[in-house]
């Protein structure tokens, strides 16, 4: 249990930094950022793939399609609606939003796998959810002015930032539902080896992407220089980052940690994701958090830790 507790920790602590490279380098746009973060995390997959290849040798095709369904909307799609959503509405908003995974993951786990992986029964799992959402409303209260408009302000931009975000959130409500099940049904399988077959499901599929955008920007007449924009080692050095970090060490500790645990205890679990944005937010910022930030950090806190003392129950019983 606490084993799979760390590893969701560290795999919200990789997530996180993805909050940050949108407002870095605001002027790229979101599609470059998730095809490049994407490419990077292919080409890495190369040489861990040979390593587990005796492993990845044994994946069937239907392995293969359901790796190809959880890049292409878990992570190719997921991050164009969160980097545009960040960039349309500016990073309160969409934190808020996507805030609302641990709920949201939750709540859909315990209706949905409550026969595999027992009932955490909702009496207990109530005052949980209650903190997680009081903390993610204090978190973002401090933040809430930025998203008042203004009569100059874009109305439109800020509603396409808020339904990205939203279309964001349903597809990682999806993605660590569907992925817990393929490691559900094969408890012999090194998550390890999962991620990297991820990876190599997603390089074709980010390589015709970052091709197609550049033929795209080309006969649009977008002035971006390709194929690495205007800050050539900036946005390189933070594709890397993401590539290895944010994504393939990320989705090796979730990996880890979706094995060890109920899938709606580890839905919970995200909210160190939402944690460690704020906390790189700030830093970039340079800013101290407010103090009903802190309370709100608190309160996430404390119902991580009443979520992991409860016990499933069997359904039924």
């Amino acid at each position: 249990m606490w084993a799979g507790v760390a590893f969701a920790l560290l795999a919200g602590l990789m997530w996180g930094l993805m909050f940050v490279v949108p407002l870095l380098l605001p002027e790229y746009p979101a599609a470059l950022l998730s095809v490049g973060r994407y490419l990077v995390f292919g080409l890495i997959a190369l040489p861990l793939g040979w390593l587990d290849r005796a492993a990845i040798a044994g994946l069937s095709r239907a392995d293969w399609v359901e790796a190809f369904k959880l890049v292409a909307i878990g992570n190719l799609l997921y991050y164009l609606c969160l980097a545009s959503a960040i960039q349309r509405a500016g990073a309160p908003l969409p934190t808020m939003i996507v805030g609302t995974l641990p709920v949201v993951i939750a709540i859909s786990a315990n209706v949905r796998d409550r026969q595999r992986d027992g009932l955490l029964p909702w009496a207990r799992l109530l005052p949980s959810l209650l903190l997680i959402g009081g903390g993610i409303a204090c978190v973002n209260q401090s933040e809430l002015a930025a998203l008042s408009i203004g009569p100059t302000s874009n109305e439109l931009r800020y509603a396409g930032g808020a339904l990205l975000a939203l279309v964001a959130v349903a597809c990682w409500t999806w993605y660590p539902l569907r992925n817990a099940d393929w490691l559900r049904q094969h408890p012999d399988r090194k998550p390890r080896a999962w991620s990297s077959a991820q990876g190599l499901a997603i390089l074709p599929l980010a390589l015709v992407g970052y091709l197609a955008l550049w033929l795209w920007l080309n006969i649009s007449g977008n002035p971006l220089p390709m194929p690495l924009g205007p800050r050539p080692l900036a946005f390189t050095g933070l594709a890397v980052v993401m590539g290895l970090f944010s994504t393939w060490l990320g989705s090796w500790c979730w990996n880890q940690a979706s094995q060890r645990l109920p899938t709606a205890l580890a839905g919970q679990l995200i909210v160190f994701e939402t944690l460690a944005a704020l906390a790189y937010i700030f830093l970039l910022r340079r800013l101290w958090p407010a103090p009903v930030v802190l309370a709100g950090i608190g309160l996430l806190i404390a119902g991580v830790l009443w979520a992991v003392r409860i016990k499933p129950v069997k359904a039924g019983s």
